[in-house]
């Protein structure tokens, strides 16, 4: 299981893992997880996305990425930037399976 939380040039490290290239560990590891059909888990928090970058992602998702944007929601009426925070981390453990308290499940 692996997660990759919005890094510098994190587009870029997309394309490279789509393409199967890779420029480092990360790049490595990544590749390695959707070879042997792990959890990887991708936080992009860049936007806007251009067709290229959309295109990429997709690649991405189709060979078993699961991407989730560093977006929080708001129906949770968050009271702090801390609660914003913790929504998009809740969510990512919950894609790795991880038993997590920070946000409530649908349906909790």
């Amino acid at each position: 299981m692996l997660m990759l939380l919005p890094l510098l040039a994190f587009l870029f490290a997309s394309l490279l893992i789509a393409a199967g290239a890779m420029a480092n560990l990360v790049h490595r590891a990544a590749s390695v997880a959707l070879k042997e059909e792990r959890k990887l888990v991708l936080v992009p928090r860049e936007t806007p996305l251009s067709t290229i970058h959309l295109e990429n992602l997709l690649r991405l998702r189709r060979a078993g990425a699961t991407i989730v944007f560093a977006a929080p929601g708001f129906y949770h009426a968050p009271q702090t930037i801390d609660d914003l925070v913790n929504f998009v981390v809740g969510r990512c453990l919950d894609q790795l399976g991880i038993d997590q308290t920070l946000v409530n499940r649908w349906g909790q």
